[in-house]
């Protein structure tokens, strides 16, 4: 049901910025993101992962009422959760891969496929783990892009060839058409989950221009990506800038993100 919302917000979008578009500038006034600490076991990130899945039944019930896995511990992992008026709401997760550090979810799936890239030296942003709440969800559907945000952010802050997309095959569409992603793998199986992902990856250094364009949400300052991800990044919330980069690229004629 995401997936069909999302495409048809999309389907809207072409050229520039449209009123959806600058509608959700003005909601990131009521958005926070917050990354979690490796060492917070019990997040709540977690918890809105297990209630995800177990309401698609994709995963077994357990004890603890968490979806905690391996990847999680990684050096290269970074785990963020997005409030809205103070509630959480979703959470995302993603992977910085490069040619010496590949260990990622994705290149777990698709070795054969990222290997050869990461052995030219390729660099990754690798998201996953995108869930919501299932009532935030329903009363906003354009949830998801302000929590891919976080992702966009992160192939600017590290400057990266590729941003990933393992996704269900009925997301594809979306992954394309927003990003103008493109397939590198056939469908396979992820560890633990009963459902079949596919493997599209988009080409950030000829996206991400367009692609803050048409979404100036997208945007970001300097500022906001180190609190979110330099060697100093911040443990507490993190007031998004998109309003301020999308003024300063207006100002500058530029299409900076």
């Amino acid at each position: 049901m995401v997936g069909v919302v999302l495409m048809s917000i999309a389907s809207q979008e072409a050229g520039q910025a449209s009123r959806f578009a600058l509608g959700l500038v003005d909601m990131l006034d009521r958005v926070e993101y917050r990354r979690v600490s490796p060492e917070q076991q019990l997040d709540p990130i977690y918890r809105l992962r297990y209630e995800a899945y177990r309401r698609e039944e994709f995963i077994q019930p357990n004890a603890q009422g968490i979806v905690r896995d391996e990847f999680d511990e990684l050096p290269n992992a970074y785990a963020y959760g997005v409030y809205l008026d103070g509630q959480l709401v979703s959470s995302v997760r993603f992977h910085y891969m490069t040619q010496d550090f590949r260990t990622a979810p994705s290149h777990s799936v698709f070795t054969d496929v990222l290997d050869p890239l990461l052995d030219d030296g390729a660099t990754f942003i690798d998201p996953g783990r995108f869930t919501a709440d299932h009532e935030a969800s329903l009363a906003f559907p354009a949830l998801p892009f302000l929590t891919l945000r976080v992702v966009v952010m992160a192939t600017v802050h590290w400057g990266v060839d590729y941003c990933l997309s393992s996704v269900r095959p009925e997301h594809v569409a979306f992954y394309r058409r927003v990003f103008n992603s493109k397939k590198l793998s056939a469908e396979r199986y992820y560890h633990g989950l009963s459902f079949p992902m596919v493997l599209y990856a988009s080409h950030v250094p000829s996206t991400i221009g367009g692609l803050c364009e048409r979404y100036p949400f997208f945007k970001s300052t300097e500022m906001e990506r180190q609190l979110m991800f330099g060697p100093k990044a911040s443990t507490g919330m993190i007031l998004p800038t998109a309003r301020m980069a999308h003024m300063l690229s207006q100002r500058h004629q530029a299409l900076a993100c």
